[in-house]
């Protein structure tokens, strides 16, 4: 099956992630525009052209999969920067009608992003005001939303009129401006569904709250998604990332004309109904919401089951992944992870096709899962393993990998296993805060800005990640060689990494 995939971005994850796990299906070619087409970091693509390779890539497709953030706006970060009119929207909602009425029979899935409002000041990834204003944007739409809902205590207030009186008017302006257009957005989109012509649409929200811009908007979409009775073809769910993992498992299944089931069991008793940092709901209610977003229904039993989600969650407290040498004392009293990893085990035994969500930490993975299962012997046995950003990033494309993964691609399966270590755990949770502490003021290097520097830092990197590597990983992949970890810095800072991972099976000795 060919399916065409526009990311919502040129990183890694948006990429990389989804043609590898797109890799261990013999049956998907996933065809992808070139990454010169797709614009770097603030820079957007180029979308006329894109628009074209889209059209040209239709004829050949037997679906698309689309981010509207991409198409429209040039990417995720172009989303949160533009000045585009409506006259723009209009022209983009009559293209894709233009597209349904040359491909009337194309199944097209799309998605659109709430924009998000971060709770700290950083304008890496928002406007240049964002760097000083960001913390009083994010708040005095956190307590207005909340004051009009239920009300405001008198320090709250006090600290909503301190905003007010100081937050610059013309950043409300430009932020709310482009808020508006955006949310008009998601609104043409869910009448295109209404239309027939999108197929599925999915609507995550990134770095969710339960008061403020995104809660706004978030109920602006949901009243009309219902006024439009489009419950089933319009998802709403917090996440981001992973999306283009989560409509490329959807159309997997809707091709295939199969609704796998999924079983979880979980790492700690609090865990489903605990909420996630990031996130603006329950661990619980946002794996129902990613299941059904991927084309696939709880199970009822193991036994009824075609995959165990084995999900890893905190005990009551949950902490950034860098913290876990100083973890909160609930990561061992509300937990048994020696069970949880037993019960992994037991499945793995069984035959089971198992797939772990690491979300007990934000932002990567947990050590102590990881040793357990490595002691155990069952790391290598998983179909998937990962635990990257936030909880609906990893849950998305853990069970992206469970769908598209078979028989006879064993070596492509171990491998994103591997990678998944490397960048999860060892570079997320150890080496990412490990190698940026030791960033000298001298030098300028910031978490934000490698400036000249990301060769030197890479070269590092490549050699930590396949020194830590070997030290915790015992017992498994014994018969895989790590050929080549060579890292890359995609927007050129410490957040993310891409790593280009050579392996090979190694040779049984005749003895």
């Amino acid at each position: 099956m060919n399916i065409v995939y526009i990311p919502i971005d040129e990183r890694p994850c948006n990429i990389d992630y989804v043609e590898r796990m797109a890799r261990t299906s013999s049956k998907i070619e996933l065809i992808c525009p070139d990454r010169a087409l797709l614009g770097r970091k603030k820079e957007a693509a180029d979308v006329e052209r894109l628009w074209c390779w889209l059209k040209e890539s239709a004829k050949t497709a037997d679906a698309l999969i689309i981010s509207i953030d991409m198409l429209v706006y040039g990417g995720l970060l172009p989303s949160r920067l533009h000045h585009l009119s409506e006259d723009t929207a209009s022209r983009w909602t009559e293209r894709l009608r233009s597209l349904r009425a040359d491909y009337p029979k194309l199944p097209v899935y799309a998605s659109n992003l709430i924009m998000r409002t971060p709770k700290y000041s950083s304008s890496d990834e928002e406007p240049d005001y964002y760097e000083h204003w960001g913390r009083e944007l994010f708040l005095r739409a956190f307590l207005t939303d909340k004051q009009s809902r239920e009300g405001l205590a008198e320090k709250e207030k006090a600290q909503l009129d301190d905003i007010t009186a100081r937050l610059p008017h013309l950043y409300i302006h430009d932020y709310e401006k482009r808020r508006s257009f955006n949310s008009q957005m998601n609104t043409h989109m869910l009448e295109l569904v209404a239309e027939g012509v999108l197929t599925f649409l999915a609507i995550p929200q990134d770095d969710s709250a339960e008061y403020g811009y995104t809660a706004i908007d978030q109920k602006a979409v949901s009243e009309k998604r219902e006024a439009l009775r489009l419950h089933k073809k319009v998802h709403m769910y917090p996440g981001a990332d992973e999306v283009g993992a989560t409509l490329l498992a959807r159309a997997y299944n809707d091709l295939k004309r199969q609704n796998p089931k999924i079983y979880p069991i979980w790492s700690s008793t609090l865990g489903p109904g605990l909420i996630p940092m990031y996130e603006d709901r329950p661990f619980a209610e946002s794996m129902k919401a990613h299941i059904m977003a991927a084309g696939c229904s709880l199970a009822d039993s193991a036994d009824d089951a075609d995959f165990i989600l084995a999900y890893n969650t905190p005990g009551r407290i949950m902490q950034e992944s860098w913290n876990q040498n100083q973890k909160d004392i609930t990561y061992t009293s509300f937990r048994n992870m020696l069970m949880f990893s037993e019960q992994i085990t037991e499945f793995v035994e069984e035959g089971k096709k198992v797939i772990v969500a690491d979300s007990a930490y934000a932002n990567g993975g947990d050590r102590e899962l990881i040793t357990l299962l490595d002691d155990a012997r069952v790391l290598d046995r998983l179909l998937s393993y990962k635990g990257w950003n936030t909880n609906c990033n990893t849950l998305g494309t853990t069970i992206c990998q469970g769908i598209l993964a078979e028989a006879g691609q064993e070596k492509l399966i171990k491998e994103n296993l591997i990678y998944h270590l490397l960048d999860d755990y060892f570079y997320q949770s150890e080496i990412r805060m490990e190698m940026t502490a030791a960033f000298s003021e001298e030098s300028g290097l910031t978490y934000f800005d490698l400036k000249e520097e990301a060769e030197r830092i890479c070269l590092d990197r490549n050699e930590r990640l396949r020194e830590r590597f070997n030290a915790l990983i015992l017992s498994s992949f014994e018969n895989m060689e790590l050929v080549e970890i060579k890292t890359f810095a995609p927007w050129n800072r410490m957040f993310e990494c891409g790593i280009e991972l050579k392996t090979k099976i190694r040779e049984e000795s005749p003895c």
